[in-house]
């Protein structure tokens, strides 16, 4: 390991747009980090210059993190050249520049060749455990991608002992250096000022409300919803559930449209409030002031919803899928993925028990978590450059 601190991590950026749970994955490692290791790592978030400046500039508030900004990293840029030759050479040369120690390798492979210590993250395996949802050429890619950063000799990072036991069944006798550290949230201060009441009149929203925080992806299901809704309606069960998130989904671009026109076929828009994309502090005023939490998703690597929920102590309606009972324990409500008559009943059973409630407060106990997660991870870095894959 390089006899220096703190060592210098290539990171590539994830745009908000793209993925909301990698982009608060990333600031949320890099808050961990600076608060509860202070010294140890010194993140370099490598972006283009056509991601969003507004995207990347909470990072560049964080202590430490570096932001740099090169046309070397623009999308897929030098993947020809990574596998051509075995190494990104663009990307290799930034990181020679910027005096890297360690890569930290998300959905890029930059080549076995590549002169750095690599660790590659895998957040999920969702191809695997639902490859209905890929296309076969989206499928090929990522089974592709995972396959030759293992067979490169990465060291691997999974966000749980879910994704842990999937990694193990899908690549037996691999003898990478495996490492789970399980994400958690800290919101920074700033996230968390915004005047819930204010939020709730911006949103023309009821003051009593459940609250579904997912990007509209097949697998995030937010079909059992629409289908509960639906039970609860012919029931004469009147309740609302507002949600936010993309729309967008490049594999499926029609799914939002269906679903919505769904909420308006079934005569349920008075009963499922669709915001869009909402500012980071609305999520957490609403996260904070909902009677629950909704996650119906059919499969999560680590959902950073559940984890957000916990950190404040509000109830959860969660799918019942191994890494929500990872996450929730018992402090949740499960309920079968195509089982929307259970989750109606959670629904009327949670609303007929609740009454509007006060903006709750970060938990005690919540710094535990996060100050585990940061040095999880800062150990998997430093182990990864001790004991290097042959």
């Amino acid at each position: 390991m390089p006899d220096r601190s703190p060592l210098r991590v290539a990171f590539t950026y994830i745009a908000w747009k793209q993925w909301a749970g990698g982009y608060n994955y990333q600031l949320n490692l890099f808050a961990a980090l600076a608060r509860h290791c202070p010294g140890k790592i010194a993140p370099v978030l490598f972006a283009d210059a056509h991601d969003a400046t507004e995207e990347l500039a909470p990072f560049s508030e964080i202590s430490g993190v570096e932001v740099v900004v090169s046309p070397a990293f623009y999308r897929n840029i030098g993947l020809v050249d990574a596998i051509a030759t075995g190494i990104d050479h663009k990307a290799a040369n930034e990181f020679e520049a910027r005096d890297i120690d360690v890569v930290f390798e998300n959905a890029r492979f930059f080549g076995w060749r590549l002169p750095f210590p690599v660790m590659a993250w895998f957040p999920d395996f969702q191809h695997i455990r639902l490859p209905q949802l890929f296309s076969p050429s989206a499928r090929l890619r990522r089974n592709l991608g995972f396959r030759v950063q293992i067979a490169s000799g990465r060291s691997i990072l999974l966000s749980s002992e879910s994704a842990l036991r999937d990694y193990r069944a899908s690549y037996p006798g691999r003898s990478n250096t495996v490492f789970v550290a399980r994400f958690a949230t800290e919101p920074s201060p700033d996230l968390l000022t915004a005047d819930a009441s204010a939020i709730l009149n911006q949103y023309r929203l009821p003051r009593k409300f459940f609250y579904l925080p997912n990007q509209f992806w097949r697998h995030k299901n937010h079909q059992a919803v629409i289908d509960a809704l639906t039970i609860l309606k012919k029931r004469g069960v009147n309740l609302v559930i507002v949600a936010s998130g993309s729309g967008e989904d490049p594999r499926e671009p029609n799914y939002f449209t269906n679903i919505m026109n769904q909420v308006r076929d079934r005569g349920i828009e008075a009963n499922f409030c669709y915001l869009g994309m909402i500012p980071r502090p609305h999520v957490y005023a609403l996260m904070r002031i909902s009677i629950a939490l909704i996650n119906p998703s059919r499969f999560e690597g680590w959902s950073s919803t559940v984890e957000e929920a916990k950190s404040f102590g509000a109830p959860m309606i969660l799918s019942d899928i191994d890494v929500h009972r990872e996450q929730a324990g018992t402090d949740a409500r499960f309920f079968g993925v195509d089982d929307a008559k259970a989750l109606a009943s959670h629904l009327s059973n949670v609303w007929a028990e609740s009454a509007p409630t006060a903006v709750r407060e970060l938990r005690p106990g919540h710094e535990m978590r996060v100050a585990s997660f940061a040095k999880d991870i800062v150990s998997a870095i430093e182990r990864s450059i001790e004991h290097p894959h042959p």
